[in-house]
This record gives structure tokens, sequence and C-alpha cells, in this order.
């Protein structure tokens, strides 16, 4: 997933706006306009790099003429102390940009650090880890873009890029033959039939229907190791499988090992913390 000039500026001039609104008074108030600075974005602490473009954005909407000079790029690993970009100009303007620019900065590396940090959990298991749709309101695609950044995988972007039925589908359809799943496959494949289908299984049972029912993915829902061990044995590769529910960083590793194709975890996105990031002013 690429994130395009058109979708990075209005939310960067939405970000600008709410915190300026009819002016940065203090700046306006104590620094001369035509005072120069030149400041560097650190890392506070070792991360995985996310959203640099958000904050030449914000720096550049609020005066074209800054120079802004990227030390690094979205998906690097940066130590503690590394430089991520440095900008030059109006003292003004820098200083005004600098909140929003971090927030994206921090927000979004935030993201892409938690998630390498699953991923290396699951390094050589050949388990890919996914992400999910519990993301920021409006942030989605730049959140799905961290994870990437962070070396996951993005699941579906939203409700039409992939039919995902649920338990709650299948209590609507509890009294369909010959039963819940088959059922609302064959409904999903003939309304949308270049679409996949991934099917949600709480117990052995349903994972052997969402198998004779041909679903594409089979989602192992909150199962014990043993079970999915099973589930897995049961597919026998005739669908992919996706574990989730549970899921953290002492728990992934074992779960991966139980040879499920994907593992999906809506801490990456509902629960990343704000990485540490600053910006230096250089005397």
């Amino acid at each position: 997933m690429e994130l395009s000039v058109e979708e990075i500026q209005p939310a960067v001039r939405a970000a600008l706006a709410e915190d300026i609104g009819p002016g940065d008074v203090t700046t306006l108030a104590t620094v001369p306009e035509s005072a120069t600075l030149c400041a560097t974005m650190v890392a506070r602490e070792p991360l995985k790099l996310a959203g640099l473009a958000f904050a030449q954005s914000a720096f550049h909407e609020l005066d074209r003429e800054l120079v802004v000079a990227p030390h690094t790029t979205d998906g690097d690993s940066c130590d503690t102390g590394q430089i991520l970009l440095r900008v030059s100009g109006s003292a003004r303007a820098i200083l005004t940009a600098e909140r929003v620019a971090l927030n994206f900065v921090q927000r979004l590396s935030g993201v892409a650090t938690i998630t390498a940090r699953f991923v290396e959990q699951i390094k050589g298991t050949g388990t890919q880890l996914l992400d999910t749709r519990k993301t920021t309101p409006g942030w989605r695609r730049f959140e799905k873009y961290a994870v990437q950044c962070g070396g996951g995988r993005n699941h579906r972007v939203g409700l039409y890029d992939l039919v995902l039925i649920k338990d709650n589908h299948l209590a609507a359809l509890r009294n369909e033959s010959p039963n819940a799943i088959a059922a609302a496959v064959q409904r999903a494949r003939a309304a949308y039939p270049n679409l996949r289908v991934e099917v949600e299984a709480d117990t052995l049972a349903q994972v052997r229907q969402a198998v004779d029912a041909q679903a594409d993915i089979i989602l192992l829902d909150n199962m014990s190791l043993a079970d999915l061990r099973s589930a897995v044995a049961i597919v026998a590769g005739r669908a992919q499988t996706e574990a989730s529910g549970g899921v953290n960083l002492q728990t992934i590793r074992g779960i991966a090992e139980t040879g499920v194709n994907f593992i999906s975890v809506g801490a990456l996105t509902h629960s990343a913390r704000a990485v540490d990031i600053a910006l230096d002013f250089e005397s």
C-alpha cells in the first residue's frame, strides 16, 4: 500500500487547522517574522519509522520555502539519537508546524514499531502477521501503511474487498440447510464471485464445515494451541488458516508454530504506543 499526496495533504491540512485555529498566538507574539531556525527530528528510542512524508507536508504547508531534508526512509530501523530529518528556514513556520509533524510520525512509527516486534517473534515460522479493521477512524489507510512499514501484511482494508463471514452472520442463518456456513459461502460466491471468502470458525466442527463449503480462508477464533494444530490438520492445505484472539508478544510464537498461515492482531493499530521523537532546535 502506497500513500499518495492526495491522501496525505488533506489530513495534514485538517490537523494544522485544528491546532492553529485563527493563529499561533505564542509564536506570532514572540518570534520576529524574519527569524530563521534549523531543527532536527530525532529518535529518542529505538523505532521502526513510518509517516515521514506527513512531517514534510506539515512543514511545507506552513512555508514552501522551508528546506526539509529527510535523513531516513519509512521502514528503516532507527536507533536512539538518530536524525530522521532536518528542517531549516522560517522560525515561525517551523515552530507552528512542529507538533503536527511530530504527532503523525510518532503515531505511525508507533504502529510500525510494535508490528516489527510481532514480526520478529514469528521469524522463521512461515506464518505471516496481519492487521485488522480496529483502526483509528479516518486513519485506516495511514495505520495499515504503517503496519506494512513494520513488516506486517494488510488484511482486508474495509468491508468491501473480502467476504468475511463471522459468528454474527452465521447466527442469522442458523436454520439454513445443510448448515449456516454452507449457506453463507454459497450466497457469497453467487453475489461476489471475484472476491475471496473467509469463514470464522469457533469449533473444529465448524472448521470441517468451512472446508466442505470450500472457503478460501478459515479464521480460527480464540482456539487453544491443541485445537489450532487439529484445525490445521483438518484443513490439510485445502484452505488458508488464520488464527485470531488472545495474541500478544508472549503467545504469538506458539500460535505460529501450530502451522497456521496467518495470525491477525488488533493491537497493532488499536493499542500501539506513540514512540518518543523530538524536534531539537540547533543554536
